[in-house]
């Protein structure tokens, strides 16, 4: 797939004329995985993700504010309560899904960082009811760690808002009537009619407290324009971050400092030299500095630009090899999703779950591709395409993906990345690794569905890249031609999203247009399918542009 990877790229950032700053979001390529035997410390071999992991792309560089409430209470199992009021009937930028609909959804992703996080939904209806969900609205808001009011334009229910949300500390308005009040920290917002609050917010705050509310507000407001559900819930991962409690996900949003610069002077001298000297490397630090910290596009952008070998080099004595910036991550555990039992019959086997990955390759130069995903780091790549192919070794299995990069001079070129693979205790689960850009990443996949006619399938990852401090979960929708199932098939693909906690407006298509010469081919000698004959499938590519068959 443009696989599952990473959110942002895994390269230290050099900030000209200052001192030396990393923001690391890691190996953020489409494509990153899971290592092996020496290749570091692998997670335990098991098909269940293990018991309290961390979860999904989430970007390291902020600092976070800790709210005193936080500091003097100390709970880590506090419970932290959010009410989310959204206009009704109002639509969200995500495909025009109802806010109602995405912040539900939002909810229960609040719920894989922490079982604590409770955040339920009202629309603005139930402000103006008198039936029971207006008792209910004012029941939660009395105890209230957090208001979000998106899309809430109604003036009696701002009115009614206002008068009864004084109580709560913290309350943040996307899209929504600027005579809402806006507090964080317990701190009331003066916003201006033509300001939005986080970019008024940034000017306004508390002396003591500017220069980390800036960096709070500069990420929330950068996440929320992006319109993705990652995005969403890390605005509001960063404000409970910040001024309720802390977020163990988000604790290596910030480097050391001195400690940092001297462990990569002391031990990667060289390689920062050798760096500084090559003008693409020294180039792709100063794009990397340019980026968001949570603009993962932005930041990968930067990296196929100008990648070189100085920049893994540094890249990996840095992050992977000493641990500079003293980063972790783990494999997240939740969601947990079952792969496929049974295919055409038979109960899934490894045999057959490879063969399912192998898919149309033998048939094709290529063994899937890429329809759609739903992390948009890595979904916004144009022509990706899967290779799956047994090595000469016996066991050995690989996966290599193909994939176009849009460079910063608007140049499409061509990256490909080689993982390893091995299977996990369960037919249908795998454990995957690379090295990408200097740093290993560890995935575990599943295969969660492929119709029998091989005319689809959908792959659910989760993954980390332990140097970086990143971690993440997705899943890719793939077919032979890149283009979506028929109609007949839109029930049992709903089917498999759903049990992989994926709605389908989450989905970003792929560009599978303008996809010429891609670079495919396999090693010789290896092998294909052992169970699953392909040969007799007929499969008429539909028209995708220049498709190289």
């Amino acid at each position: 797939m443009a696989s599952a990877l990473l959110t942002t790229s895994t390269i230290p950032f050099l900030k000209p004329s200052r001192t030396l700053l990393f923001q690391i979001p890691p190996s953020t390529t489409p494509f990153a995985g899971a290592p092996f035997p020496g290749e570091g410390a692998a997670a335990p071999l098991r098909h269940e993700p293990p018991p309290r992991r961390k979860t999904a792309s989430l970007p390291r560089n902020l600092s976070p504010i800790r709210s005193l409430a936080a500091e003097k209470r100390g709970d880590a199992a506090q419970p932290v309560r959010i009410v989310a009021v959204v206009g009704e009937g109002s639509l969200s930028p995500l495909k025009d899904t109802p806010w109602e609909e995405v912040m539900r959804h939002t909810a229960d992703r609040l719920k894989w960082v922490d079982e604590g996080f409770e955040m339920l939904v009202f629309t603005d209806n139930s402000v103006l009811s008198d039936g029971v969900d207006h008792e209910n609205l004012r029941k939660e808001l009395s105890h209230s760690n957090m208001l979000v009011d998106v899309a809430v334009n109604n003036q009696e229910a701002v009115e009614w808002l206002r008068e009864n949300s004084e109580n709560i500390p913290n309350i943040i308005c996307f899209e929504s009537s600027p005579a809402l009040v806006n507090k964080l920290g317990g701190s009331c917002i003066q916003l201006s009619r033509k300001q939005n609050f986080f970019t008024k917010l940034a000017e306004i705050a508390k002396p003591s407290n500017r220069k980390e509310s800036s960096e709070v507000v500069k990420a929330v407001s950068d996440a929320w324009e992006r319109h993705n559900s990652d995005d969403i819930r890390f605005c509001l991962l960063v404000i409970i971050n910040s001024y309720i409690k802390p977020v163990p996900i988000l604790k290596n949003l910030r480097a050391k400092g001195l400690s940092t610069i001297n462990c990569m002077l002391k031990n990667c001298r060289s390689q920062l030299l050798n760096c500084l000297f090559d003008p693409n490397c020294r180039k792709a630090l100063q794009c990397l500095n340019s980026c968001s910290p949570t603009d993962q596009v932005c930041n990968y952008r930067c990296i196929a630009s100008y990648e070189s070998p100085n920049l893994e080099a540094f890249s990996f004595c840095v992050l992977q090899k000493h641990n500079c910036l003293e980063l972790d991550a783990e494999i997240p555990s939740k969601p947990y999703v079952a792969p496929l039992s049974i295919f055409r019959g038979e109960i899934l086997s490894h045999e057959i779950a490879e063969d399912l990955f192998i898919g149309w390759l033998g048939n094709f130069e290529w063994s899937w591709r890429v329809i759609a995903g739903q992390n948009p780091a890595y979904d916004q790549f144009p022509c990706q395409y899967q290779l799956f192919y047994r090595g000469k070794a016996k066991g050995s299995f690989c996966y290599e993906p193909v994939f176009q990069v849009r460079t910063l001079d608007e140049k499409l070129v061509w990256r490909r990345r080689k993982y390893r693979v091995r299977r996990a205790s369960v037919p249908g689960t795998f454990y995957f690794s690379v090295l990408d850009n200097g740093v290993v990443s560890k995935e575990f996949w599943t295969i969660v569905d492929v119709s029998d006619d091989l005319t689809w399938g959908l792959f659910h990852y989760s993954g980390a890249a332990q140097a970086a401090g990143l971690s993440y979960t997705g899943a890719v929708l793939v077919s032979p031609d890149g283009m979506y199932p028929p109609d007949s098939e839109s029930q049992r693909v709903a089917s498999a999203l759903e049990k992989s906690s994926i709605k389908s407006w989450e989905l970003h298509t792929v560009d599978n247009c303008s996809c010429i010469n891609p670079p495919l081919g396999i090693p010789e000698g290896s092998r294909l399918h052992c169970k699953i004959e392909t040969g007799r499938e007929r499969w008429s590519l539909r028209n995708t542009d220049e498709s190289v068959v």
